[in-house]
């Protein structure tokens, strides 16, 4: 026992695969693979469902995508070599098609597993089908998968005993990570697809610190990179080890980032075990001595730039995973829309955004200067629209069918017809250029409905649609400081984060006539979507007056039927409009 191998080299490999993308992600996983070949690697370790892309969803009821999915899998084995690789893959039976039912006796349909696989040396030496199925949150697991129930085994991986897990198995205690250290086990590979939230990483820095003082093994947790849909998957894969004080995290990766890590895993001693299980002799322990490759350690992302760096990835991957390559969005001078246009620049380059400047009658002169100022300092192309002579023949249009024969200046109708004529404008430039329309609604404005349907909501993508107002402008000043920092100037006029905000409807108008200032406002907001909180229990807290908090949770309540009609946006909070929070459009409930 005393030759037992001490350390392991482990390659992470943060990829960004594409739901259904099968060759393309084999190509990017064997990218991946050729750079943990050349540094030395013996063991790869993948994100979850790698092969298909995450989340792939009711694509696996499809037995013809399993299938398929298995076929790329071989694909992808049979040009692996001496570098081990564990990676994610939809698993089907022998009898697609059927229903099967777990210990429980819950149906899962199509007996569809998700697993990863074991290669190396051109083959396929064995599976692991993750046990545990998270279905909260975002999650929606016991609607796509079959829990894992065969008896657990090591892969004997350069000579040292490996355990494999999947997710939500390394959140369970006395779970499979536990149980496999018990088997054996010297180290756990622990292998993902978590979605990112704020303060997400602490929170599995924590569970897997807690897993690893339980099993008494190191575990390294690979996760995915990269948006789809609505979900941003933040990499920031680590690993923890035990110490004397307790347990530490000894290699962190970079968040957001694609990339392969290779580097050194010192492994505990060998232990007596105390449960028996099959072991698969994978590959041998390295013949020569190596000189050691040390393990990154990256700090945590701050908060702030946490969330930017979530927004830039969800943006530029949603735009050119459905095939564009560039969008444009609406300039109004106001927070909102500049602070979306420096993160599209961000994620996409200056020459891929176009600003479009849509004054009305009642757009004031700051805000345009404001618009241009932002365009000129971010590199960006505009067009400037005037939507007067639209207003005007639609006006004179409808004249004969309003109740009164004449349309209010400034009232609902009016206000809502200039936001539907801008909706129109960017949709035919997009059709005329194939852009993709990026919308600005924040998610305070989403909250109680503070929009208008097919107007200022029309669009493919709502970048900020999960951030509160009070976050867009602390957002908006942090990037300003970044910008200072690197250039000497601010990029977001200061004027934009200092004025009052209006949507410039009507004249004079300014967002605090029709709610409450949003410093009142978002603390009402955030008690009651993103905590669950009722209006009786938001009162008792203090925070607004009880007949505003009323109103305002009444207008949450009223807005649902918006929300269901709007852009999808990237997910930052515990509890997003979409995936996370759903509620019905008829509701009387008023607790």
């Amino acid at each position: 026992m005393t030759d037992a191998p001490t350390h392991l080299r482990i390659a992470i490999c943060q990829i960004n695969p594409v739901v259904g993308d099968l060759d393309g992600n084999v190509a990017m996983a064997l990218a991946a693979l050729a750079e943990a070949e050349e540094a030395g690697a013996d063991v790869a370790v993948m994100p979850e469902m790698t092969i298909t892309g995450y989340p792939p969803e009711d694509l696996v009821l499809k037995p013809g995508f399993v299938a398929d999915c298995r076929a790329a899998l071989e694909k992808f084995a049979a040009q692996t070599r001496r570098c081990v690789v564990v990676i994610g893959f939809a698993d089907g039976d022998d009898q697609p098609g059927r229903s099967v039912q777990d210990v429980a006796g819950v149906d899962h349909f199509n007996g569809v597993w998700n697993a990863v696989a074991v290669c190396a040396e051109g083959r396929i030496f064995g599976t692991y089908h993750k046990r545990h199925l998270p279905n909260y949150d975002v999650f929606d697991e016991l609607r796509h998968f079959r829990p894992g129930d065969e008896a657990l085994g090591l892969f004997e991986i350069a000579g040292v005993p490996v355990g494999v897990t999947l997710c939500e198995d390394s959140w369970i205690p006395d779970g499979p990570v536990t149980q496999l250290a018990r088997g054996g086990a010297r180290l756990v590979l622990n292998v993902n697809g978590s979605p990112f939230r704020e303060g997400k990483q602490a929170v599995r820095e924590q569970v897997i610190t807690d897993r690893v003082l339980e099993a008494g093994v190191p575990v390294v947790y690979a996760n995915l990179v990269g948006g789809q849909d609505e979900l941003v998957f933040d990499g920031g894969s680590f690993v923890i080890s035990e110490n004397r004080d307790g347990a530490e995290v000894v290699a962190r990766c970079n968040s957001f980032t694609e990339g392969t890590d290779v580097f050194d895993i010192e492994l505990p001693p060998v232990r007596t075990t105390m449960d028996t299980y099959r072991v698969v002799s994978v590959s041998p322990a390295p013949s020569a001595p190596r000189a050691p490759m040390p393990a990154p350690l990256v700090p945590r992302l701050d908060p702030l730039a946490e969330r930017w760096e979530a927004l830039v990835l969800a943006t530029r991957d949603y735009v050119r995973k459905s095939g564009f390559a560039q969008v444009c969005l609406g300039l109004s001078g106001g927070v909102d829309s500049s602070l979306t246009a420096v993160i599209a620049v961000d994620a996409l380059g200056p020459d891929n955004v176009h600003g479009i400047l849509l004054p009305s009658r009642y757009s004031s002169d700051h805000s345009l200067d404001d618009a241009h100022a932002l365009a000129a300092n971010l590199g960006i192309a505009t067009s400037t629209i005037a939507i007067e002579p639209a207003h005007a023949a639609l006006t004179d249009m409808l004249l004969p069918h309003l109740r009164d024969g004449a349309i209010e200046v400034g009232d609902l109708t009016d206000q809502n017809l200039q936001a539907r004529i801008r909706g129109v404008v960017w949709m035919a430039m997009a059709n005329e250029h194939d852009w993709l329309v990026l919308t600005a609604g924040n998610k305070s404005e989403a909250a109680v409905g503070y929009s208008t349907l097919y107007g200022d909501t029309a669009g493919a993508y709502a970048v900020i649609k999960d951030v509160w107002k009070t976050t867009v402008y602390e957002l908006g000043r942090w990037r300003n400081q970044v910008a200072i920092a690197e250039s000497g100037a601010p990029v977001i006029p200061d004027g934009v984060l200092t004025k009052a905000p209006s949507a410039e409807l009507r004249p004079g108008q300014t967002d605090d006539q029709s709610l409450p200032s949003y410093d009142v406002l978002d603390p009402i907001l955030q008690a009651f979507v993103e905590d669950d909180h009722t209006v009786a229990e938001i009162v008792a807290m203090d925070i607004a007056d009880p007949a505003e908090v009323a109103r305002v949770c009444r207008l949450v309540d009223i807005a649902e039927f918006k929300r269901r009609q709007t852009p999808l946006g990237a997910r930052l909070s515990k509890k997003a409009f979409g995936r996370d929070r759903r509620m019905p459009i008829i509701n009387r409930y008023r607790g």
